[in-house]
């Protein structure tokens, strides 16, 4: 991140276009922002689009603008996202969603530096620094004639891959402490740490929804104002995980991706089991026919809890194997038989 931070500066000093990368939740509108921020246009607008949340029909209205009589309704001539961003930053989040009218619309701004409304016939000069996300793989969809390949490099010349939160675990307990003193202030509270062995859980938690999922999961915990809730909300994201599909990224070698395949197999296997077993180790250890120890060592590398809490009132200790035991010691939960 630290390496991310210094391409966010550099990136801003040149007011190049730039591209950002990374799977949703990672992060990317916060980049954009402090790209804006860090630049010579920090004093003027900071125009964000999410392409997704615009109709087809409608988004090159919304981007561009339109005169008066251009289509049915439009009374007036109203400016669009570019016009509202001139001399400021253009933000265009998921643009792998533009159609290819649009697209082609937006390299002709790039190209030229001008454009036209909707229903009109003027060119507009433009000064704009253009930032772009995506989640999705362009090349791909470039590949597939979704996304046109003259637009791609005239986006991409400066590119920002944001890692999933899973591959950077070690900044979960600074990202959690930043949330927490962030929604205390805002809802007016005042919470004691999160104890050693739930902090535990969280860095070992796989993070599907990467910083986003965390930043939900302490608001969360902020209003609710016990560590069960953070604990019920894992457990829930651990037994839906059960039922995901392993989605190939076309960017990373088949060794990798093979290994990341049967890695998720592995532990959804292992978690069905334990669910099945009431999350009692030692049968779910002589179900699967590995040894306990082996169980054991399998459920840390997989990042799941060490005990399912919310079966901690329901079970008795010789059904628990090892009884209130949870991921680490000292930790606030306490069994009330």
């Amino acid at each position: 991140m630290s390496d991310i931070r210094r391409q966010v500066e550099l990136a801003a000093s040149a007011g190049m276009p730039v591209l950002i990368t990374g799977e949703s939740g990672t992060g990317k509108n916060v980049v954009a922002q402090s790209l804006h921020m860090l630049s010579g246009r920090r004093e003027r607008a900071f125009v964000q689009v999410n392409c997704p949340s615009l109709p087809h029909s409608l988004i090159e209205s919304e981007l561009f603008g339109y005169e008066a009589g251009a289509f049915t309704g439009a009374n007036r001539t109203r400016n669009g996202k570019v016009d509202q961003a001139q001399n400021g930053t253009l933000f265009l989040d998921e643009i792998g969603d533009l159609d290819a009218s649009v697209q082609a619309k937006l390299l002709q701004v790039l190209q030229d530096f001008r454009f036209s409304r909707l229903g009109g016939t003027e060119e507009r000069a433009v000064d704009i620094w253009l930032i772009c996300a995506t989640h999705r793989n362009l090349q791909a969809d470039m590949k597939a004639g979704r996304f046109r390949s003259d637009l791609f490099y005239r986006i991409n010349v400066v590119s920002i891959e944001l890692p999933a939160l899973r591959d950077h675990r070690s900044d979960v307990a600074m990202l959690l402490t930043h949330f927490l003193r962030h929604y205390e202030q805002k809802f007016g509270r005042s919470l004691a740490p999160l104890s050693g062995s739930v902090l535990k859980l969280l860095e070992a938690y796989h993070w599907p929804g990467n910083v986003r999922e965390l930043e939900n999961l302490v608001k969360r915990y902020v209003v609710l104002g016990n560590e069960q809730a953070i604990v019920e909300a894992l457990h829930d994201s651990e037994a839906a995980s059960t039922d995901s599909v392993f989605v190939p990224d076309g960017n990373l070698p088949l060794r990798i991706q093979t290994q990341r395949a049967v890695r998720m197999m592995e532990r959804q296997i292992i978690l069905r089991a334990l669910n099945e077993h009431r999350w009692n180790r030692r049968k779910t250890a002589q179900s699967l026919d590995i040894s306990y120890r082996a169980l054991l060592y399998k459920i840390k590398d997989a990042g799941l809890p060490r005990l399912r809490q919310a079966h901690a009132h329901a079970c008795s200790p010789e059904e628990n194997d090892v009884h209130g035991e949870l991921n680490g010691s000292g930790s606030r939960f306490r069994h009330d038989s």
